[in-house]
């Protein structure tokens, strides 16, 4: 065994097949066809089911998925670690729900690659059930999302924010009253496929309000655009930081008793990168204390 051939294995994991994993990790199907059975071979168990058309993953393959990535993980770390800089330096994969993109995650970036030049973040935007997915599969280290029902026992969640849901609507909307726009406007309704669609259907019914759904999106920016068009109102998180150039629209409280998300940082348990995520919920935190990200302050340079 190698680390070369647990990085193959947690390829065809992410991949699916033998030649995209091979693509993914530069080497051939051939290769890593070999590289399995030598796998196998050596530990005496059978990580893929060969009698389907393409090859998967057994239980005991899945399951060793699992800690081939903390071993490369703890690889990984063994040189930041041993030079002390504690992680702060190499790549970071983060994961985050489309309304943090556009001011609290550019914020919390922008201000870590300033102290912290050789740490490289990317950024792989989702919804929080599919980040999820992701975290427990290795391919994220940590992700920005809605914190869910339930916190998986293996998951470690800091707390970001929390949003209170409001009535969005276009300046040409004469009314106050939440209820009132809700019965006779057309409504454009976050994808259920967004965990917070659940607090906001779930307040709906309470209050025995029908709503006229007229779209459906996952996007907030998108959704703000069709509502500043003047084509339905909508249901949205407050959002904790203000995007530089918001759009002007009415922005209505839904009473005391409105849903409310709360957004946070997951991670695994057990990762091996949580001094570099400290780092990244410090920012976080402080971008939802400045409350407003503003690239090009004026007077700047």
């Amino acid at each position: 065994m190698s680390i070369r051939m647990l990085r193959t294995l947690i390829a065809v994991e992410e991949n699916g097949t033998f030649s995209a994993a091979g693509e993914a990790v530069f080497v051939t199907h051939a290769a890593v066809s070999q590289q399995m059975k030598a796998l196998e071979a050596g530990w005496g168990v059978t990580l893929f089911d060969r009698t389907r058309r393409t090859p998967e993953l057994t239980p005991v393959g899945r399951a060793i998925v699992t800690r081939a990535r903390e071993i490369v993980a703890a690889y990984d770390n063994l040189l930041p670690s041993v030079l002390g800089d504690d992680g702060l330096r190499g790549n970071l994969s983060l994961g985050s729900v489309p309304t943090g993109l556009t001011s609290l995650i550019p914020f919390a970036i922008t201000s870590i690659k300033a102290r912290f030049p050789d740490l490289h973040i990317g950024v792989t935007p989702g919804q929080t059930k599919e980040l999820l997915i992701d975290l427990e599969r290795g391919v994220l280290d940590a992700a920005v999302i809605t914190k869910p029902h339930v916190v998986p026992h293996n998951m470690r969640w800091a707390p970001i924010s929390q949003e209170p849901m409001e009535l969005l609507t276009s300046l040409n909307v004469t009314s106050d009253d939440p209820f009132e726009i809700l019965a006779t406007h057309p409504y454009i309704r976050f994808t259920r496929k967004a965990l917070l669609s659940d607090f906001i259907d779930n307040w709906l019914q309470e209050k025995n309000i029908t709503v006229k759904d007229t779209m459906e999106l996952e996007n907030l920016e998108i959704i703000s655009s069709m509502v500043h068009a003047d084509l339905g109102v909508s249901i949205v998180p407050r959002r904790s930081v203000q995007p530089p150039n918001p759009l002007p629209l009415k922005h209505i409280p839904l009473g005391d008793d409105a849903p409310v998300r709360e957004l946070g940082l997951m991670s695994l348990a057990n990762t091996v990168k949580l001094r570099v995520l400290q780092e990244v919920e410090a920012e976080l935190l402080n971008a939802v204390a400045v409350g407003r990200f503003d690239p090009f302050p004026q007077g700047a340079g």
